[in-house]
């Protein structure tokens, strides 16, 4: 089987910890191989967490500069620090609300704008897929489901061999119950999004 190499970048506590265990998930419903790593920056002080996730036949989780195959980004500064690991073939799906890390707050330091995120992001990449999670995930029912808002939005790219309706059991299994509608919702508003984008 093909493998397809995925980076997953965000923030600490935007559920990127989860959306992995989703796409796990729904990968193993597929029947599909996957390995997958973390790496934990300083997550519990806003920091960094990044996932490498391999579908297909692979020996290793490390995903080289230039290895991947799609970087879905749930900040819109991280995705663009993760713009290493793409190449001219990559696809990048990312959520356009900033969350600005404290130097800026403090400042110490300065955003860079979105609109030339999004230009850097366009001009080495194959295609973008960029919009606010945030707001979608509001509208479905709960603002931290912006994991599941782009998990939706990977999905309907077709570029991993798992069907949508895998994932949306996965989303029933690996999401608390408490969650599974508003999940579903965010969801669909990523697929949607995707389609329209």
């Amino acid at each position: 089987m093909e493998t397809t190499r995925l980076i997953i970048v965000a923030v600490g506590g935007q559920g990127n910890l989860l959306a992995s265990k989703v796409l796990g998930e729904a990968a193993l419903l597929s029947s599909v191989p996957v390995r997958m790593s973390e790496i934990h920056g300083m997550a519990q002080r806003g920091g960094v967490v990044e996932s490498a996730i391999i579908f297909g036949d692979a020996e290793s989780t490390i995903i080289s500069d230039g290895e991947a195959d799609i970087l879905v980004g749930f900040e819109p500064s991280e995705t663009l620090r993760a713009l290493n690991k793409c190449n001219s073939e990559t696809t990048v799906i990312t959520s356009l609300a900033p969350l600005p890390p404290f130097t800026v707050a403090i400042g110490r330091g300065t955003y860079p704008e979105l609109e030339r995120i999004q230009t850097l992001l366009k001009e080495k990449t194959k295609q973008l897929i960029a919009f606010d999670a945030v707001e979608l995930a509001t509208k479905a029912g709960n603002m931290m489901s912006v994991n599941i808002v782009l998990l939706g939005a990977l999905i309907q790219t077709g570029i991993l061999p798992i069907p949508k309706e895998n994932l949306e059991k996965a989303i029933r299994t690996k999401t608390k119950a408490a969650f599974v509608e508003t999940n579903l919702k965010a969801f669909q508003s990523g697929f949607n999004a995707a389609v329209n984008g």
